[in-house]
């Protein structure tokens, strides 16, 4: 009798082997928790289409950041949601506003969590664009100053990263040479360099109440069917100065994520969006998914594709169910 030479079961036929044998893996220090800040103390406003989540106040983020640092969580991603808008997002850069307070309570309660700030006018314009309009669109060139303005202020604030989500062209460079004049040298910009109009941010508007009033944002974020486009962005991008780069969302642009890992040699970013997190969560609820093994295959997929790093909604999760290994020193005990 023939036997066959090649049997790829015996590299799965147990627990041990298929962990001993597994190509791809997922450590707690490639994980980024996102964080709601809105202001107020005390405030906890769960947010009804993102699963666990919810709006906090600075001194709960802390508390938050502090708690996922002890799970071995090194980094935080802030999204400010103010009480007050205008047509130029002027709460973006205040200093006394949601995220700065934030970033000054969670160095205080955890501090070696990076923190990283989310850099947008979206949430802070009362017509929920990325920047000041124009005649017809909004103004690329009006808004690099203020995006740069609201990243100093989180590099003041503390913020080891600041991460531009608005697309405008040139904000890269805008934002490094304002940072080193103010001698920021060492704040790192991370880069939303591929951003796409995608249909899976609808939780997010909910949560942070960005959606624009009028329009779309397909004049400024990418049409989903490119990827030599995406490409072009990520490596101008480096060359204006972004130490790292982020391509949004993950699922959908698998190939997109491994097409920009191929031409770059900075890290890089996937966003796991909150509409894939809620489209998990939904068919778990209804019965059609187990939600831990959505999860970590998903998650998994994007490391695979991949992104040295993993913005996800379920960072907590992934942590406590023993999804993610951890390494190194729980935040909690790394204090001096």
């Amino acid at each position: 009798m023939s036997f066959p030479i090649h049997r790829g079961r015996r590299l799965r036929q147990s627990a041990g082997m298929r962990a001993i044998s597994t190509e791809t893996r997922l450590s707690v220090d490639q994980l980024v928790a996102p964080l709601f800040i809105c202001e107020g103390r005390g405030v906890t406003e769960p947010i009804a289409s993102l699963h666990g989540h919810a709006r906090l106040s600075p001194d709960l983020a802390a508390r938050e950041a502090a708690a996922l640092g002890v799970l071995g969580i090194r980094s935080v991603l802030l999204f400010g949601i103010p009480s007050r808008k205008d047509a130029e997002g002027s709460g973006a850069w205040d200093p006394e506003g949601p995220v700065p307070q934030a970033i000054r309570a969670i160095k205080a309660a955890a501090p070696s969590m990076l923190v990283w700030a989310d850099v947008c006018m979206c949430e802070y314009t009362e017509h929920g664009h990325c920047g000041v309009l124009g005649a017809s669109d909004v103004d690329n060139d009006r808004t690099l100053p203020l995006l740069a303005r609201a990243s100093l202020a989180y590099a003041k604030a503390g913020a080891d990263v600041v991460a531009p989500s608005d697309m405008m062209d040139g904000r890269v460079a805008a934002i490094r040479a304002a940072l080193d004049e103010a001698g920021h040298t060492s704040t790192v910009i991370v880069s939303y360099a591929v951003k796409y109009a995608s249909a899976f941010y609808g939780p997010f508007r909910d949560a942070a109440g960005s959606t624009p009033q009028f329009g779309d944002r397909r004049g400024y974020q990418m049409d989903p069917p490119n990827v030599r486009e995406a490409v072009r962005e990520a490596l101008a991008d480096v060359a204006e100065g972004a130490d790292m780069v982020m391509v949004k969302p993950a699922l959908a642009y698998l190939d997109v994520i491994r097409a920009v890992r191929e031409h770059v040699n900075v890290p890089v970013v996937a966003y796991q969006v909150s509409g894939e997190y809620a489209m998990i969560h939904a068919a778990a609820e209804r019965g059609w998914m187990d939600l831990q093994r959505g999860m970590t295959e998903t998650v998994t997929a994007i490391r695979r594709a991949g992104a040295d790093i993993v913005i996800t909604y379920f960072a907590r999760e992934l942590v406590t169910s023993g999804v993610a290994s951890r390494s190194g020193v729980p935040l909690g005990e790394a204090r001096s």
